[in-house]
């Protein structure tokens, strides 16, 4: 596998480009290379009107974006045009690809992404990932990624970097697990275990999911409250389209706030945190039910059948979820709170006892709550996502192919 000299960064984290007239052309490589992926097909005299360059230099930037199988052309504009038609761009559908990849309780899952946002393959693997040394974890994880980059590779996708979702605390490098309670694992340097030749980012899974959403939701607000679950609760606070991360990076652990101080233990150390009450383990055990492979769905399907007992427990999972949220929207003042993961898809259960705690608590008028339609998807689409928008936003970080 071959893969450019450089590190995948979701978009603004990475450093300024200088302003220099190296600074400078990657910057026009870069809006030329948005302005055709959001309006595109587009002719180079079409990008120039659009960007504000002459059309020669917009057409030695497009020349290096096509050497770079970052754009390619599709022929002749539409018939009809006034004056000599030109040869309409679009971003490629081979080359520079993003692959994402999330390390979940009970699941690893990997994707490949291309450069016009669409999934083009993927992979799944169950199987308990709690307590397991992270090595073997990894290891899976690894032999996962190869298989899918492979069937990417024959398809002349290429990837330009790989993103790790993962269910805990990362540290502001990228690449460290802090400290992941509901995995057991504390201080894994993920940038180590995984081959050293995938330029690799590492961050939290609700982080990732937040991304997504702000991407590839329908219509993303640009201030909001996003919240997944699994067997964890976590969330991420979007400012102005950007992601507020906290002094060490470690905001948003909405699981791990108390909604009960005398309630039971919790993993990370503290009594009766959110996680205890609204996590998809803790609704089981309210509703008496044992373990299985898809949590999410027997839930969903008990709760259709009417089951008594889990309608009980989904309706307290959503009175905690209300209280934790009503410090949040008290603190923040979001636009709107957005459910994503497994508490999408159980939403009609969880909405009404939960927005009943956001108005009767919140300071001002009642946060509105929506549900994201990309569900347990969004961790992994966003992780795959922040690779082809860190190529979007720096192009010439993609080696031009010889």
């Amino acid at each position: 596998m071959t893969v450019p000299p450089h590190e995948a960064r979701p978009p603004g984290t990475g450093r300024a480009l200088p302003d220099t007239q190296q600074g400078i052309r990657r910057r026009n490589l870069a809006r030329v290379l948005h302005a055709v992926s959001a309006q595109g097909p587009l002719s180079r005299a079409a990008v120039a009107a659009r960007i504000g360059l002459t059309r020669a230099a917009v057409s030695t930037l497009v020349d290096e974006l096509i050497r770079r199988e970052l754009l390619e052309e599709l022929g002749p504009e539409r018939p009809g045009r006034v004056g000599r038609p030109g040869s309409a761009l679009a971003v490629s559908g081979r080359g520079p690809a993003g692959v994402g990849a999330e390390i979940g309780v009970d699941h690893l899952a990997v994707c490949v992404v291309d450069l016009r946002g669409e999934v083009r393959f993927r992979a799944v693997r169950r199987g308990a990932n709690r307590g397991r040394a992270p090595e073997a974890a990894v290891a899976d994880l690894t032999a996962l990624v190869r298989r899918v980059v492979a069937e990417a590779e024959r398809a002349e996708l290429r990837p330009a970097g790989i993103a790790v979702a993962v269910p805990g605390l990362v540290a502001r490098d990228g690449r460290t697990v802090v400290r992941a309670p509901n995995l057991g694992w504390r201080d894994v340097a993920l940038g180590a275990l995984l081959p050293g030749d995938w330029p690799l980012t590492v961050d939290n899974e609700a982080n990732f999911g937040a991304l997504a959403e702000l991407w590839l939701g329908a219509e993303a607000p640009g201030d909001f409250l996003h919240v997944s679950a699994e067997i964890g609760i976590g969330a991420a606070v979007v400012v102005d389209g950007r992601l507020l991360r906290g002094t060490r990076g470690f905001a948003g652990e909405l699981g791990h706030v108390p909604v009960r101080p005398d309630g039971p233990a919790c993993p990370c150390g503290g009594r009766g945190c959110l996680e205890q009450y609204a996590g998809e383990e803790a609704v089981l055990r309210a509703a008496g039910l044992e373990r299985r492979e898809d949590l999410a769905g027997l839930l969903t399907e008990r709760a259709e059948a009417g089951d008594t007992a889990v309608l009980g427990a989904l309706r307290d999972a959503g009175t905690a979820l209300g209280i934790a949220l009503t410090g949040a929207v008290n603190l923040l003042d979001p636009e709107t709170v957005v459910l994503g993961g497994a508490l999408a898809g159980l939403s009609p259960w969880l909405l009404p006892s939960l927005e009943t705690e956001l108005r009767g608590r919140t300071a001002g008028s009642a946060c509105p709550v929506t549900v994201s339609r990309l569900g347990s998807q969004g961790p992994l689409l966003g992780a795959a996502h922040s690779v082809v928008r860190a190529v979007l936003d720096d192009p010439a970080v993609v080696a031009e192919r010889p």
